[in-house]
């Protein structure tokens, strides 16, 4: 029977399914998918109430179940996503095969050069045994620099050419032309790639710099979805990308009769420092195509040794030579280009002090700052042309990237301080350390700000105070990122009253200054970044505070539009910068900006003659004596050592009665923040030899010795353990134990109605937060939990209210400076004061760890 029951059970099952079967497949009529389409356009996951209404609507539709047509619409998502799938495989399989082409080409551009160097190996071998035998000169150097020269610094004979005629300047445009070439696809330069630099298909490319060549020299080659035609277009306007370029003028534009241009050309850029000349070039330009339908844009300097005009020179400016550069543009199947690009130049280093001349003889400056930034620059553009990056805040691209560039146009110009914009040097006090200079015609700065400013005629002007300075053993990017985050551990909030009067005529005054009161915690909120988030665009809110209830009234917030560049550690020989302007809550796309602030430039010795040197040296190296080789520890201290210049300015609006006051406010106010930048790259200096030399600072006053003791006695009252083996609690015996504690021992506030802010750390805490005990205050306890952690001690809150502690579990959370902290396990308990009422919340996360 039981038998019988299961067989019709199965049959009754299996016409059931049959039906159901028979019932899922629905054939629809043209109709019926134009409708459904429509709905799909506006909603592509419609309710089950929709749907219904749908049916209603559409009496078409009236013969179809709400059941198949959400089959239809979940059929029609599925098939939507893999068309999306397709054609991103499409995309990413062209720019494999692209990338692909590339390699193989840089792969055969290498086995060319390994002939060469295996060539010229066999030649030196060859020099070498011909002056092993007897003669007046046995040096090894003599032997190298002959072979080099006659292989490497060959200069070919060429006739005198007429560079007023079209026919000698096209002369010249087809031989830089040439040398160009040889450099982007040959062997004409020895190239090393960059540390860092991975090809791929989602990179920025292949970024190489020179080695044992004339001046220094890099070269990047890279995809872009961008038509050649569009990528020269962009390129050519070298004042859009390049932070460092003043003006670029063309002089004149002749034809030539192969369908290309030639174009005389001035240029100037700013020097990136205080102590240095800025550089102009009068370069020719010419733009061709290729027999492959390539487009090439080649440029170098005219110099007397080419038979060309020099051009005029300029006061201020050192005259440098650009060697042949440019950028080759091929069409890539599919669409897009393949982009070479090439810097070369000799910046003349021996005009600049020697302790600069690494900005000048740096292959991964120009690298980074010139031939990395134009890749990146198209790869942007391509990105927002292809609508894969949003516009933030309702403003275009196009608007942000106009206000990164006038920041860093605003911050250039005040630190060079040119004589034709105006700016004159007011004499010192005595001491040079600070520079003040001053340009009365504002104009340059806040454009339309200026017809409401020049109503006021006591108006003067703007003051800028600027000073250089060397910082030794702090990576460029460290220090920025903590200049950045930690804006009270440098900033000098305390100007006398008539620098505050003074100041009242702009609101785009002071930097970082208040008229009143003192800012609070500051709040960042992202306004743009780049496609490699090397640079990134923000609004600053520094909260404002009064002293006294009569100062509520005055206090308000204040705005700053910043500029962070090169904060990624992991990026070699990156210059890092910190670039900030007041601005007004609701600043236009043309707000007038007075930028100020910080700029950091790595000192790296010249890496593209470390080969050489070692040649070179190899005589010297068999000495034996105090002038002799350096032994493995010195080289080693060597490599450690980083050295870098950090350039600092800051600009102000006077009153021409108030010009003495504002000059001395200002220096004293750069002067307050050199030396607490200094103090800053002290305390975060990451040199093991820097930590072991200066000692770790104990906070010995009476308060703190009070909160140690009250930590431990809330500790074993609460918990009924010690975490301390205290002998005696007299003295700061206590406070010693609790600093150098191996486990991270933090507090923080407890108020009602406001975030936790931390207000003491031991040592290991201070670590973990990467912070010190005066940036302290400015970090919240929720600002280093992650998401878990906070539901986690909110949950866990009244427990610890009323128990008085409790254990929590292990867990993931950040620093002040953005890095994952791994720790085992946390504690949390109240502190209690003598009164035994609450003073604070105590954490102990034991067994932390940098992720």
């Amino acid at each position: 029977m039981a038998l019988l029951m299961h067989r019709e059970s199965n049959s009754c099952g299996s016409y059931s399914k049959q039906q159901m079967d028979a019932s899922k497949y629905v054939r629809y009529t043209p109709e019926q998918v134009e409708a459904l389409e429509r709905v799909y356009a506006e909603c592509p996951k419609p309710t089950s109430l929709r749907r219904q209404q749908l049916i209603r609507e559409c009496p078409i539709l009236s013969n179809i179940e709400p059941k198949q047509i959400k089959v239809w619409f979940q059929n029609r998502r599925c098939r939507e996503k893999q068309r999306k799938e397709a054609s991103r495989l499409q995309t990413v399989n062209r720019k494999l095969s692209a990338m692909n082409k590339l390699l193989m080409e840089e792969n055969d551009r290498l086995q060319k050069q390994v002939s060469q160097l295996v060539y010229e190996n066999g030649y030196m071998r060859q020099q070498l045994h011909t002056v092993s035998a007897p003669t007046t000169d046995t040096s090894c150097e003599s032997a190298v620099m002959s072979g080099q020269q006659q292989q490497k610094n060959i200069t070919p004979q060429h006739p005198e050419r007429d560079a007023n005629s079209p026919a000698g300047l096209l002369a010249i445009a087809e031989e830089a032309l040439a040398e160009f070439l040889g450099k982007a696809t040959g062997t004409a330069v020895d190239w090393v790639q960059m540390i860092g630099m991975k090809p791929g298909p989602d990179s920025i490319g292949i970024v190489a710099i020179s080695r044992n060549c004339s001046g220094v020299a890099a070269r990047a080659c890279g995809l872009v979805s961008l038509e050649p035609s569009k990528v020269a277009e962009i390129l050519k306007d070298r004042l859009s990308w390049f932070r460092d370029c003043r003006c670029l003028d063309v002089m004149s534009v002749i034809p030539t009769g192969n369908g290309g241009t030639i174009e005389l050309m001035y240029m100037q850029t700013y020097a990136p420092t205080t102590l240095a000349s800025a550089r102009d070039f009068w370069t020719l330009r010419y733009t061709t195509s290729l027999e492959d339908g390539s487009l090439v844009i080649c440029e170098r300097s005219l110099t007397s040794s080419s038979g060309a005009p020099t051009g005029p020179t300029a006061p201020c400016f050192v005259r440098a030579e650009m060697l042949p550069s440019g950028c080759l543009i091929r069409p890539c199947e599919g669409g897009g280009s393949i982009v070479h690009i090439v810097d070369h130049f000799d910046l003349d280093a021996w005009s600049v002090p020697e302790v600069l001349r690494p900005l000048y003889e740096s292959s991964k400056i120009l690298a980074q700052k010139m031939t990395m930034a134009a890749l990146r620059h198209i790869r942007q553009i391509a990105q927002e042309t292809n609508g894969e990056i949003q516009c933030s805040g309702g403003r275009q691209p196009v608007v942000l990237r106009a206000l990164s560039q006038r920041l860093c146009r605003g911050f250039n110009d005040a630190v060079n301080g040119f004589v034709d914009d105006g700016w004159s040097i007011l004499g010192g006090d005595g001491v040079e350390d600070v520079t003040i200079a001053i340009n009365s015609s504002p104009s340059k700065f806040l454009g339309s700000q200026h017809n409401s400013l020049s109503i006021l005629p006591s108006f003067g002007g703007v003051l800028c105070a600027r000073a250089s300075m060397l910082v030794q053993n702090v990576p460029p990017a460290l220090l920025v990122r903590f200049l950045r985050e930690h804006r009270s551990e440098w900033a000098d909030y305390e100007i006398d009253a008539y620098s505050a009067a003074s100041l009242k005529a702009s609101p785009y005054a002071v930097p970082c200054a208040r008229l009143s009161g003192f800012p609070g915690s500051q709040v960042i909120l992202p306004l743009a970044q780049t496609v490699e988030h090397e640079e990134l665009l923000e609004v600053v809110r520094l909260e404002g505070h009064a002293f006294s209830p009569e100062e509520i009234a005055l206090s308000r917030d204040m705005y700053l539009l910043q500029l962070c560049s090169g904060v990624d550690e992991s990026t070699s020989g990156a210059c890092a910068q910190l670039v900030f302007a007041p601005i007004d809550e609701s600043f236009g796309d043309d707000a007038p900006l007075l930028p100020s602030g910080f700029r950091v430039i790595p000192l790296d010795a010249k890496t593209d003659g470390d080969g050489a040197t070692r040649t070179l040296d190899l005589a010297s190296t068999l000495e034996v004596g105090p002038s002799g080789a350096r032994t493995v520890g010195e080289v080693d201290s060597c490599k450690q050592s980083l050295r870098s210049v950090l350039t600092i300015a800051f600009q102000f609006t006077f009153e021409n009665h108030y010009q003495d006051t504002v000059a001395a406010m200002a220096r004293r106010y750069v002067r307050n923040i050199v030396s607490s930048v200094q103090r800053v790259a002290m305390a975060i200096s990451p040199s093991r030899l820097s930590s072991q030399m200066v000692p770790k600072t104990l906070p010995g006053s009476p308060e703190a010795i009070t909160l140690a003791r009250w930590i431990c006695r809330s500790y074993r009252m609460h918990t009924g353990g010690e975490f301390l083996q205290i002998d005696s609690e007299a003295g700061d015996a206590v406070l010693k134990q609790l600093w150098h504690h191996s486990d991270a021992i933090m507090c923080c506030s407890v108020k009602m109605n406001a975030s936790a802010v931390f207000t003491f750390a031991n040592q290991a805490g201070l670590d973990m937060l990467e912070t010190t005990l005066v940036a302290l205050q400015d970090i919240m306890l929720e600002r280093i939990l992650d998401e878990t952690g906070r539901k986690l001690l909110l949950s866990e809150f009244s427990k610890i209210m009323q128990q008085g502690f409790a254990y929590l579990p292990a867990g993931v959370c950040v620093s002040s400076m953005g890095r994952p902290i791994a720790y085992e396990q946390a504690i949390a308990w109240k502190v209690l004061n003598d009164d035994d009422s609450n003073h604070c919340l105590a954490f102990m996360f034991v067994n932390w760890s940098f992720v």
